[in-house]
């Protein structure tokens, strides 16, 4: 039985889990299993080739050999300057994982959840116990409900070691990638801000009175995607309208050459072959005959 039957059979949900490991807590390791906490709505389009609606595929081609790159013959390079590349191996990479602890969260500072700027966030993911480790799970959210603070954490996620913030969300553990200080560009290169530009009491009292009024306590659920909706009533209707139309399929080429064929490929040009030779000598003959005429 699947981890996902397991959860049915227990009437919760069948979130996937991405990643395992566990959270270093001082001396105390929790071993936890990570879930996305968001998922992304947008409406994805397909592009068609117009003349024969097929779907267009994509290749990754090099323009120096002018010919199409296999996956295999793929190596990641970091550009320096204009053309010139350092070659990093996949090897290097995993040794370099293994050397920063690629499964662990590990807490290595608890502060207030309002000394950190929203701007800093960046995406949300759930933590849930694993085989073991409710306990100690338990323990740690009691923690941090009671002491009013968040954990800072290290994570190496996708390929990158990445600051984090441990929460409670609703009886959960919650963690927030956020980015490191130089990954939030300077606010002074943000142009034409205006600064000390007078305004006078009156308007300010307007526009604080509009705030007022305006002001209400936060549901999300009150907040729809309109764009979203639309979009998707129009493609509905075009479905309904019978406006579906249908792709062409094109099957690869197959590049495995049946053995008769290739044989009978083979002979067919030998014998070409040695009659372009045949007839080239005959000429080569005749021209030397004429010759000594």
């Amino acid at each position: 039985m699947t981890e996902k039957d397991n959860n049915r059979k227990k009437g919760g949900s069948s979130m996937h889990t991405m990643w395992k490991g566990s959270i270093s807590f001082g001396l105390v390791n929790i071993p936890v299993k990570l879930h996305a906490a968001t998922e992304d709505k947008d409406i994805q389009f397909r592009t068609l080739h117009k003349k024969c609606q097929t779907p267009i595929k994509y290749v990754k081609f090099c323009p120096h050999c002018n010919v199409e790159v296999d996956k295999d013959d793929l190596v990641k390079a970091f550009e320096i300057t204009k053309g010139k590349f350092v070659r990093i191996e996949d090897e290097e990479i995993e040794e370099i994982k293994k050397d920063i602890g690629e499964k662990t969260v590990e807490i290595i500072d608890f502060v207030k959840l309002s000394d950190i700027d929203p701007i800093y966030f960046n995406k949300s993911y759930y933590l849930s116990p694993n085989e073991g480790g409710a306990k100690a799970y338990s323990l740690l959210r009691k923690a941090l409900e009671e002491s009013g603070k968040v954990g800072i954490a290290k994570i190496s996620l996708r390929s990158k070691e990445q600051l984090a913030v441990l929460r409670v969300y609703e009886k959960t553990l919650v963690m927030e990638t956020i980015h490191y200080p130089d990954e939030v560009r300077n606010v002074k290169d943000v142009p034409n801000v205006p600064t000390d530009v007078q305004v006078s009491k009156k308007e300010l009292d307007t526009a604080i009175l509009l705030i007022d009024q305006l002001t209400t306590d936060f549901y999300p659920e009150n907040y729809k995607d309109e764009y979203r909706e639309a979009l998707m009533s129009r493609i509905q209707a075009k479905r309904s309208g019978d406006e579906v139309i249908t792709g062409k399929t094109s099957e690869e080429p197959s590049k495995v050459m049946d053995l008769m064929e290739a044989l009978k490929a083979s002979i067919d040009r030998t014998k070409t072959e040695g009659k372009k030779k045949k007839a080239t000598g005959a000429k080569r003959k005749q021209g030397k005959e004429m010759k000594e005429a």
